[in-house]
């Protein structure tokens, strides 16, 4: 049942590592009352540099990891302050922050997850309580313990004037792609696709040539590497269905070194869209219309190919007029009211899980 609306905020540092997310929502958990500002606030590039460089570790309590977590809480504590000074006086009365943290492994084959940042430092620097720790209980009830912002996206469905007929699906496209489809009866069905931006920005870095194939225009002057792409394609996870879950760098070892820039940055973006393409045949009801969140919708080549490989409606997030920047740190802002409240915040169909699953762990200023 629908209770009064609580202010949110939520964080959310993505597996591109550009920067930090932070929006307002105003929430029962349950249902969308309104939507506040959101303020992104960009890495340097030493910062970047400095949290990539614990990718892959699982030892979360080395002094090193440690060092990055902190810095990274500090910087996510500036966000929350710098949000909140330029928002309305209305929207400052914060009941909750959804602090995801910088996931630096991804494996739950082996029970792991690791998101680090210190949930009690920042609940102390903003005053305010922070829900953080969303994968662990998922993970341990044998869950992927991601993709996590499908409730979300059901509730942006769901609030939709002019929704499409049908089943509708919503396309993260981040360092790794996620799906949710949405059945017109709520039902849910979400897995990571394959590679998002990661792969493309890695290799684009590594040629010094930016920090991403900016609007798709490498990748449009370069020719598939159809060869590589099928080779690449033929990998396992490809052929289970959904809920499935990815790391970052799970497909890093597949590499293209011998490509030109532009050749493979065609060849990674065309992964991207036919990982997508693959992982949309594994269900029983195709959608009727996709919406596009993430950076890669900014991305022309990706656009052009999903719209070529999906054969629906392919619409970007701002053409279902939600701010397609701000979905994942708006999706913390109301998985921390449903966590407050112990409403599941993962469920058969997204993660895994035997049943619906509530998750999170709370702390408070000075506690």
């Amino acid at each position: 049942m629908s209770t009064r609306p609580m202010i949110c905020l939520g964080l959310m540092s993505g597996t591109s590592v550009d920067g930090i997310d932070a929006a307002l929502v105003a929430t029962d958990g349950e249902t969308l009352a309104a939507f506040g500002p959101r303020r992104t606030t960009p890495y340097p590039a030493a910062v970047r540099k400095r949290i990539k460089s614990v990718f892959g570790r699982d030892d979360r309590d080395h002094p090193e990891v440690l060092a990055v977590a902190e810095e990274l809480t500090e910087l996510h504590a500036r966000a929350v302050a710098d949000l909140l000074a330029v928002a309305p006086e209305d929207w400052r009365d914060v009941e909750v922050i959804g602090f995801h943290g910088q996931t630096i492994l991804h494996a739950p084959e082996r029970g792991l997850s690791i998101q680090i940042g210190d949930g009690a430092l920042l609940a102390a620097r903003a005053g305010v309580p922070v829900a953080c720790d969303f994968r662990a209980a998922d993970v341990a009830a044998g869950g992927q313990g991601a993709p996590l912002a499908p409730v979300y996206h059901r509730a942006l469905v769901e609030s939709w004037r002019h929704r499409p007929a049908g089943t509708v699906a919503v396309l993260n496209i981040g360092g790794v792609a996620n799906f949710t489809a949405i059945s017109p009866d709520g039902g849910m069905i979400a897995c990571d696709t394959g590679p998002g931006n990661a792969l493309l920005d890695d290799w684009v870095g590594r040629h010094g040539a930016g920090d991403c194939d900016h609007g798709g225009a490498y990748a449009d002057k370069g020719t598939v590497d159809e060869a590589w792409l099928k080779t690449a394609l033929a990998a396992r996870f490809f052929m289970q269905p959904p809920p499935k879950s990815l790391d970052r760098n799970a497909f890093a070892p597949l590499g293209i070194e011998g490509m030109s820039l532009e050749d493979g940055a065609a060849t990674l973006s065309a992964f991207t869209v036919r990982a997508v393409a693959v992982a949309a045949a594994q269900l029983a009801e195709p959608p009727a219309a996709w919406v596009v969140c993430g950076g890669g919708r900014h991305n022309a080549v990706l656009m052009a190919g999903l719209r070529r490989e999906l054969g629906v409606p392919v619409l970007s997030a701002e053409d279902a007029g939600w701010d397609g920047d701000a979905l994942e740190a708006q999706a913390f802002a109301f998985i921390a009211a449903r966590t407050l409240k112990g409403l599941p915040i993962s469920f058969p169909g997204t993660t895994g899980v035997p049943e619906p699953l509530p998750g999170g762990r709370f702390h408070r200023p000075g506690n």
